[in-house]
């Protein structure tokens, strides 16, 4: 399978695991050890001022922290939207990438959007190639907006209506299809 870099993960209504049930998850490393990926659409009740005060001038007042994924929820990542996408310390797709963090300071103006996470999705080797085959993600080009969205829990509706087809009807089926 090619590299799923810069693609979105977006769960099939098949997946019930609780941290990815309707999840959308931009895939930010795939290589043959495995993958990671950031979960965009479950914001977290904590502010990034509360939960990581050193970050909180990188964000709008009030900016809350997004739960990544299930692996190492303590560990944080902030993702940018960069000015020139070559300062980025890993970039990841267009102007995306994660900057550094050795300077703070530098962040701000060298980003247009930031947003900062909790945690990540992680995969071993193989573990998303099958995960895919089973058709538990459907696969989508990610769009830099994606990634900084003001409605989460309209993402992964949105990204199913812009993949056209079958999956226009899928973003329909209701979270609970008993109640339909």
């Amino acid at each position: 399978m090619d590299s799923l870099r810069g693609q979105l993960l977006v769960a099939s209504p098949s997946l019930l695991d609780p941290n990815f049930r309707r999840a959308v998850v931009l895939v930010t490393e795939h290589t043959d050890d495995g993958a990671a990926g950031l979960v965009l659409n479950r914001p977290s009740p904590a502010a990034v001022a509360e939960v990581v005060p050193v970050l909180e001038p990188l964000v709008d007042d009030g900016e809350e922290v997004w739960v990544g994924g299930p692996v190492q929820p303590e560990a944080v990542l902030v993702l940018g939207e960069f000015v020139d996408p070559g300062d980025a310390a890993v970039p990841l797709f267009g102007a995306l990438g994660f900057p550094s963090l050795e300077e703070p300071g530098e962040v701000v103006p060298a980003t247009t959007r930031r947003r900062v996470f909790a945690g990540y999705a992680g995969w071993g080797a193989g573990q998303l190639e099958g995960e895919v085959e089973r058709d538990d993600w459907i696969l989508e080009p990610a769009h830099p907006d994606d990634a900084f969205t003001d409605e989460p829990d309209e993402l992964w509706a949105d990204v199913l209506r812009r993949k056209g087809g079958v999956y226009e009807l899928v973003a329909r089926m209701p979270e609970d299809p008993s109640l339909n």
